[in-house]
């Protein structure tokens, strides 16, 4: 997700976000996730140690990265340069499609546990489901159980499945996904997936969570930043429209990963712990879902198209 545009700043004094606790979320195996994490999607591996820095020194204690961003490497060189002890820091990754199946999996953990410097990862995912290959999509997550089982992870989940993806991966497998990190935002809310996920007590994480990925596809409508709705809301509560969305997703019990590599919108993004929208606030926001992706369909997902080589190591 690209850097929102410069709104106008925060009215919250920028000294009261570092010393912010941050919530937590329960996840289904008692895992505790800080509510609020920071994403570095499309961040240069250049930029991604002073981004996860800034952020770690703000207050951030969940990163999120992914095998096929190619930054983990950065991301954990950041997280070792910060002073912070290892478990204070909720590290998140993805497994890529192309290495799906059972010991393809297993290798893809040693090659993203190499790159972050971590013996365990917190919490590992499987990045899409693929749709044409769906058995070698099980056998990476039986390679998720297997890592779960023998103490590597902390937690398991997965990403952009949807309800005949979750479905069968649950027919076919032991362990409830703790996470489904799918895209939502005030345009594209997913309201029948969220509620799938709730009902089998999967936390849904929220990718792309103030509409970053509507700016630079063609989604057309204006961006979420210079929605009126969000504007109006923001200006009640002397807040950005960027920290009402963070909020609206909090509030609503979601999981959410913002990203940024510039120091002012990380602050930004983490001053949202004392924002409380209204029942017809929520509402409103609610109401600007217009059913349209801005990611690809995942039902189109296949090797052919997205396949990628993932490095070693």
């Amino acid at each position: 997700m690209p850097d929102h545009a410069p709104p106008a700043p925060s009215r919250t004094s920028p000294a009261s976000v570092e010393t912010m606790s941050i919530p937590t979320i329960t996840l289904n195996n008692d895992v505790t996730i800080p509510a609020l994490g920071f994403g570095v999607f499309q961040t240069r591996p250049d930029e991604t140690i002073a981004a996860v820095e800034t952020a770690l020194q703000t207050g951030y204690r969940h990163i999120d990265t992914a095998a096929a961003y190619g930054n983990e490497r950065e991301v954990g060189e950041a997280i070792r340069r910060s002073g912070l002890a290892r478990d204070e820091v909720f590290v998140e990754t993805k497994i890529w499609i192309s290495d799906y199946g059972y010991d393809e999996t297993l290798h893809s953990f040693d090659k993203s546990a190499g790159k972050l410097g971590v013996e365990q990862i917190d919490l590992l995912i499987l990045h899409q489901a693929l749709p044409g290959e769906f058995d070698t999509t099980i056998g990476a997550y039986r390679a998720l159980e297997r890592l779960l089982a023998d103490g590597r992870v902390r937690a398991i989940g997965v990403s952009n499945f949807m309800h005949e993806h979750l479905d069968r991966l649950l027919a076919e497998t032991e362990v409830v996904p703790a996470v489904n990190q799918i895209e939502v935002h005030p345009y594209f809310r997913q309201s029948a997936l969220l509620d799938r996920n709730n009902e089998l007590g999967i936390v849904s994480q929220a990718w792309s969570p103030i509409g970053g990925i509507t700016f630079y596809r063609d989604s057309g409508h204006t961006s979420t930043l210079e929605n009126e709705t969000i504007r109006s809301i923001a200006d009640a509560h002397r807040k950005t429209p960027a920290q009402v969305m963070l909020g609206w997703h909090l509030q609503q019990g979601r999981q959410v990963i913002p990203k940024s590599v510039t120091p002012a919108r990380i602050a930004e993004n983490f001053d949202v712990f004392d924002i409380e929208l209204s029942e017809t606030e929520l509402a409103a926001i609610d109401g600007l879902d217009t059913g349209k992706r801005g990611g690809p369909e995942p039902e189109d997902i296949t090797l052919e198209g997205f396949g990628r080589e993932i490095p070693e190591a």
